[in-house]
């Protein structure tokens, strides 16, 4: 069956500079999306290191629990979530569909926008 990797919360950050804000206040759910695609990115990353630096090692995507930081009266954090769903179906196919949660929260580490963990199947 293989072995199970979790990886810890991967926060929204692209090319070394943090993606801040806070849904439903200064930012847009298409902003947000982004913000999870780049939280995906580097879960990919993350699982690619741990199999030493082979992703073909990697079975499937189990779950992932996504944190949207967002105002009281947000509900659109599934929609947030799916650009780190999208992104991983569409780059690993069927490998890359998941169970996962979308739960908003007031503030994240160092105000980012978004924060995802996963947990994947890998080959030993």
């Amino acid at each position: 069956m293989g072995e199970v990797l979790f990886v810890s919360g991967q926060i929204s950050m692209a090319e070394g500079a943090l993606i801040t804000g806070r849904l439903g206040e200064t930012m847009t759910v298409e902003e947000g999306q982004l913000a999870a695609r780049t939280c995906a990115i580097n879960l990919l990353a993350q699982v690619r290191a741990a199999c030493g630096g082979d992703l073909d090692r990697l079975v499937r995507v189990v779950r992932l629990g996504g944190f949207v930081n967002c105002t009281a009266d947000f509900t659109d954090q599934p929609k947030v979530i799916n650009g780190a769903s999208d992104l991983l179906a569409e780059a690993l196919g069927e490998a890359g569909r998941h169970a996962r949660t979308a739960v908003g929260v007031p503030s994240l580490p160092m105000g980012v926008a978004v924060e995802i963990d996963g947990i994947f199947q890998i080959r030993g």
